[in-house]
């Protein structure tokens, strides 16, 4: 596995000076939460105050797109914090909508692969009963190959004792679901359909001597709360501010978090489509300008991304039904090489002294995907980048999903990267809480991006790392590919530790 070496991070820390002075921050605002919830209905919570001077919450988690509702449902989940009074702030307008998906609806082109761990965490949280009552897709064997025809990989759950790889759900069905699974808990929360405009955090003063009945201003000004202004006039203020509201996040601005990153100079067409067949595969196939993934989605439909670059994502876009469909096909099927044999060179297969005498199945053979029948839905194109905030936490605030990092999407693993933060951010919540620590603190925000840092930047690294190489179409480098492609096929601990790690369970595969 080649992983760049020009993605080395280095822990960087910004150096924030509170002094005496308030430290209040007012840039010109810009549009946040790509995946804004689309139904909640709100329950009056925060402490009740005099008008015009705020509510005060817990927690205020900026974004209500499904991280951010993943944490709100983890939260209430967990006995030392489902009594916390939770403001979700998110600024679009279908917030508060009913809602309903009905069966008969095509599905939506944006879809996640949820991992293993994901399904567990929903489990816990008690969201994935709710996923289970719409369409989703569980498969338990992925296919992978290059247009070389060098080689393959085949993946099954059996080959590291699991149950299923994944499982593929439409954005909308787990918004929907965490917004239900919120809904049905006693979780004291506000919804504000508004915009962030500011942030104030004041440094701590010793001054303030315990005292339950002191008000939000006399709290905010002695450091204990942070106070946020929303377009709409309201005023929130929170203990903790947590920034859930995406790639372009308005949190992590304000807050002066630094980012390191860069455009791939690559888009991704996405798009459902339909078959004559059932699809039960995940597909993958690495072609010279960008990986293209057929993931199936149930009822014969499956989930279409296509990686190229921005001038092809513009004609793939416009071109005729037909013509994107016999270029799907082309694609997957024989378009840009030969299907890929059992051996690397010919019949003289470099791999047999790790194969032995075992015999390949016709499970294991090389299989050409189901043919695309027919567009579901329209072709929706979006730029690709990688982006990594420098730090997750400081005083009063952390940032949890894209809003601390972004990554490629070959590996469906970007937002199973954020739930995995929210899991763990809740966790350390319920831990500052058991022991009386101010879950604002940062000492103990810290102890959170601890916890993420490294398994993020390491699921980064590996996804840049075959991002680049196979970028490139160089002889030696196919072979090398191909020789990776081989030895995740035959060697047992090598796959099962590939599957394991893709699975979210963070060990790196050749050192577990």
């Amino acid at each position: 596995m080649c992983i760049n070496d020009g993605i080395g991070y280095k822990n960087r820390i910004v150096a924030r000076n509170f002094g005496s002075n308030v430290y209040r921050l007012r840039i010109p605002w810009r549009p946040f939460s790509n995946d804004a919830a689309s139904n909640l209905s709100s329950s009056n919570a925060g402490n009740p105050t005099k008008e015009g001077e705020g509510q005060q919450y817990d927690i205020a988690i900026v974004g209500g797109g499904m991280v951010g509702l993943a944490l709100a449902c983890s939260l209430a989940s967990r006995p030392l914090t489902k009594h916390l009074n939770v403001a979700i702030i998110d600024s679009n307008p279908a917030l508060g909508r009913n809602h309903f998906i009905k069966k008969e609806d095509l599905p939506d082109p944006r879809v996640s692969t949820v991992t293993p761990a994901t399904i567990s965490f929903f489990k816990d949280i008690g969201a994935w009963q709710y996923v289970e009552r719409h369409r989703h897709a569980y498969f338990d064997k992925m296919q992978v190959w290059d247009y070389t025809g060098l080689g393959y990989t085949k993946y099954n759950a059996r080959d590291a004792n699991k149950e299923v790889l994944g499982c593929v759900v439409e954005n909308k069905v787990l918004l929907s679901s965490l917004l239900s699974c919120v809904q049905d808990t006693d979780l004291q929360k506000k919804i504000y359909p508004s915009r962030l405009t500011s942030m104030s955090i004041l440094p701590n003063s010793s001054s303030l001597e315990e005292d339950s009945t002191a008000s939000e201003t006399v709290l905010f000004t002695h450091g204990r709360l942070a106070k946020l202004e929303l377009e709409d006039g309201h005023s929130v203020y929170a203990k903790l501010v947590v920034g859930a509201d995406g790639g372009k996040s308005r949190v992590r601005e304000l807050a002066g978090f630094r980012t390191t990153g860069w455009n791939y100079s690559q888009n991704a067409i996405i798009c459902t489509v339909e078959h004559a067949v059932e699809n039960h595969c995940a597909w993958q196939r690495f072609l010279p300008a960008g990986p293209i993934a057929l993931l199936p989605i149930g009822d014969k439909f499956s989930n279409i991304v296509w990686t190229m670059n921005p001038k092809e994502s513009s004609e793939f876009k416009s071109v005729t039904e037909d013509d994107f469909l016999k270029a799907v096909n082309h694609a997957l099927d024989y378009g840009y090489g030969p299907h890929p044999t059992s051996s690397l060179l010919g019949n003289g297969d470099i791999f047999s002294w790790f194969k032995g005498d075992i015999t390949m199945s016709a499970h294991d053979c090389f299989e050409v995907p189901p043919k695309v029948a027919k567009l579901a839905s329209e072709r929706m194109v979006f730029p690709l980048s990688l982006r990594h905030a420098s730090d997750y936490a400081s005083k009063r605030v952390v940032l949890i999903g894209d809003a601390a990092h972004t990554v490629h999407p070959l590996a469906g693993q970007g937002v199973n990267l954020g739930f995995g933060d929210a899991s763990t951010l809740s966790n350390i919540i319920s831990e500052g809480i058991a022991v009386g620590t101010d879950i604002g603190e940062v000492s103990l925000l810290k102890k959170y991006e601890a916890d993420r840092k490294p398994a993020n930047v390491m699921m980064m690294a590996v996804l840049d790392g075959f991002q680049k190489a196979y970028s490139v179409d160089f002889g030696p480098l196919n072979i090398l590919r191909a020789a990776a492609f081989h030895g995740a096929h035959y060697i047992s601990p090598l796959k099962k530790s590939i599957i394991s790690y893709a699975s979210g369970e963070h060990r790196l595969p050749l050192f577990s």
